[in-house]
């Protein structure tokens, strides 16, 4: 992800958070706000201590930022996401987490085609 499509302000999260839609499964929350301005999708990550320590929270993250990356043709290009990682997702490896993240994805309609 180059950082252009990262999403690392406080103030971006807030108005992701306000203005957008969010929907969730047991491993993940994802808020979504559309941006008619905007040509490339961002993406903003948050994973809690309390999901495990350093090395387990950078794990998730690179599994949702390669998921991102996979599905980027798919997704809806003028958006936001915001992921939050749930407790269980601390125990799902790459195939897992990426099974979950599209199945919430579906849940939210953020594909521009059928998956």
């Amino acid at each position: 992800m180059n950082k252009r499509n990262r999403i690392k302000k406080n103030e971006e999260f807030q108005a992701v958070f306000n203005k957008g839609t969010s929907v969730a499964n047991r491993q993940f929350v994802i808020y979504m706000l559309e941006k008619e301005d905007q040509q490339e999708m961002r993406i903003g990550l948050s994973v809690s201590r309390k999901i495990g320590k350093a090395v387990v929270r950078n794990q998730i993250k690179r599994y949702i930022r390669q998921t991102f990356i996979d599905l980027k043709n798919v997704l809806k290009q003028n958006m936001d996401y915001i992921i939050i990682a749930r407790k269980p997702a601390a125990g799902l490896d790459y195939h897992e987490t990426k099974k979950s993240l599209i199945h919430v994805l579906k849940i939210g309609k953020a594909f521009t085609q059928k998956i």
